[in-house]
């Protein structure tokens, strides 16, 4: 007679459906970013522990998974407060832009972090176009508009893509850290905060004249043609001068030259205009 089946131990027992999909989304991360995207929906059922099937009945399939491991890794993690912190110009720029790095190295340099993004990368996947498309949004160009503030430029004009080079150069820097770390196996720096407040200011050393130089062509074409409009506009306002002054004369020499038409004669008052008689005829 068979033995009755051993109780299921606590780490697989059943679960509400939300923890069920939470666990599932933490084991994917984790998986994925040690396997690569190549790993199979299989494998990671079996290291949480369920049958495929089950992952299937959450996810419907591995791009499922994939999109919301993308928002649990890249998007969830952003804080709104961030946008605000970094337009506070009652701070000094060096200071937000410090603090700004300094927690968003939190959130950027973690093994699941960098490693993900490097797979996706490598795998051909769009975690890396999607997210540096949210990034330009929410950082970059905030960043620029500031960066042209403190240079006293106009913030209105649209960004160029040298501008938001700039600002990637700084923020590719400290994503490479995580890189030597998790990817080479390199060690941090050992006072990381200090590490980042030094590369912001050595960024702020250079990035506002380095924009300066860049609005200098610009702002040089907008002044030339700014003189060419007030030249083009100042030469048709005297050519139209000249052109009524010049054909005031020949209006006038034309009406005092004009004959004057004598009006017809009207018949005075009181009498019948004289009628010549009818012609008789000869017989």
């Amino acid at each position: 007679m068979p033995l009755p089946a051993e109780r299921t131990p606590a780490d697989k027992r059943r679960l509400d459906p939300k923890a069920r999909e939470a666990a599932i989304v933490t084991a994917a991360i984790a998986f994925f970013a040690e396997q690569g995207f190549d790993g199979s929906t299989r494998d990671l059922a079996a290291r949480i522990g369920i049958t495929q099937p089950l992952l299937y009945r959450y996810f419907p399939s591995k791009e499922a998974l994939l999109d919301r491991v993308y928002e649990e890794v890249y998007l969830n993690p952003w804080k709104p407060e961030w946008g605000p912190a970094l337009k506070d110009r009652s701070v000094p720029l060096e200071q937000r832009l410090t603090r700004f790095y300094q927690d968003y190295a939190r959130v950027l340099l973690t093994y699941e972090w960098v490693r993900l993004f490097m797979f996706a990368g490598l795998k051909g996947l769009d975690f890396n176009a999607r997210y540096l498309a949210f990034l330009h949004r929410t950082a970059f160009d905030l960043v620029v508009r500031e960066l042209r503030h403190e240079r006293g430029l106009p913030t209105e004009p649209p960004i160029s893509d040298a501008e938001v080079e700039l600002v990637w150069g700084l923020h590719a820097s400290i994503f490479y850290m995580g890189v030597r770390r998790f990817i080479y196996g390199m060690p941090f720096p050992d006072d990381l905060d200090a590490d980042l407040a030094l590369r912001v200011r050595a960024f702020l050393k250079g990035a506002p004249e380095a924009l300066a130089s860049l609005d200098a062509p610009v702002a040089a074409e907008t002044k030339s043609k700014t003189r060419m409009a007030t030249k083009t506009a100042a030469e048709t306002k005297a050519g139209i001068r000249t052109a009524v002054e010049g054909a005031a004369p020949r209006i006038r020499q034309k009406a005092i030259a004009a004959p004057v038409k004598a009006a017809p004669p009207t018949a005075k008052k009181g009498h019948r205009a004289r009628r010549d008689p009818p012609a008789r005829s000869g017989n």
